[in-house]
């Protein structure tokens, strides 16, 4: 692709840092104005435009990158009654960096290409620090030509590009990256809830993890929480936690998979939105579990 022109929906934590890549890279990009945004000043600076509507937006790009909460949202901006759709030009790409239920995925799939247009899902994995950098994980699903046309666009702000299979792959194995990476969290938040119940102390509680079994990402995430209080190493909201393990969850039962374990990490991420608020970082779920034990 030789320079398309680029639209945005959704300049949250995650979609400013892709924006920020884009522009620098030298993309006319368009955003679209939301109240849930970032602070766009940085972006202005740069040439970015903002459009009032979705069709707004779609009415003047060539690719149309989603990076919005979930599936409703997506469907939303994609199929509503103001969606993106009706005003797509014919061979817009759909690029869904989004969260999403695969079954949801497939069916928007359909519909952007009955309207013309041509789709890849290809949810992030790694954080709104990576995401600022320009080092994100993408796990895409489509058309590996199509995949292929836009990898330069991608390669902007993601360092590894993966493709999974096709369209609705690349989120389901976002919401199996998602679970494996939270549930790890949560079992380590709980033993560590555990230990400051029975008087072990932190740096010790983390030491022989790290060197043990017990080592990994999912300690490194957590262990400057443990240590220091400081929950900026992982900058997820609760609330995506618990709508991830709840998409897992929903999959798995599509699927007629196990699904034991997954439930009982959703239902304590649950627990610590009941008992914490939607906003509380993951990693201070282990002064939740030691306040409300679940």
């Amino acid at each position: 692709m030789n320079k398309p022109r680029i639209g945005l929906v959704g300049v949250g934590l995650m979609g400013h840092g892709i924006a920020l890549n884009i522009a620098r890279k030298g993309y006319a990009l368009a955003v679209l104005e939301h109240p849930g945004n970032q602070p766009l000043d940085e972006l202005r600076a740069l040439g970015v435009t903002s459009a009032a509507t979705v069709q707004a937006l779609a009415r003047q790009v060539q690719v149309l990158i989603l990076c919005v909460t979930g599936s409703p949202q997506v469907e939303a901006v994609l199929l509503g009654e103001q969606g993106a759709l009706a005003a797509l030009q014919p061979g817009t790409v759909v690029i869904d960096c989004s969260t999403a239920i695969p079954a949801s995925t497939e069916s928007v799939a359909r519909a952007v290409a009955a309207a013309g247009g041509r789709f890849l899902d290809a949810p992030m994995t790694r954080t709104p620090k990576e995401a600022a950098e320009g080092r994100l994980n993408l796990l895409v699903g489509g058309d590996a030509a199509l995949l292929a046309e836009c990898l330069p666009l991608l390669q902007c702000f993601a360092e590894n590009v993966t493709h999974t299979g096709a369209v609705g792959s690349g989120h389901r194995m976002k919401l199996l990256h998602n679970y494996v990476s939270l549930g790890s969290v949560a079992l380590i938040a709980e033993a560590a809830a555990c230990a400051q119940a029975g008087g072990v102390a932190p740096q010790v509680f983390v030491d022989v993890l790290a060197k043990g079994g017990g080592g990994g990402v999912a300690l490194e995430r957590l262990r400057p929480y443990l240590l220091q209080h400081d929950a900026s190493s992982l900058r997820f909201f609760m609330s995506n936690a618990l709508k991830d393990l709840g998409y897992y969850t929903t999959m798995a039962q599509d699927s007629a998979a196990a699904r034991g374990i997954a439930q009982a990490v959703r239902d304590t991420f649950a627990h610590a939105v009941t008992e914490g608020g939607p906003e509380k970082l993951v990693p201070e779920l282990v002064d939740i579990l030691v306040k409300n034990p679940l």
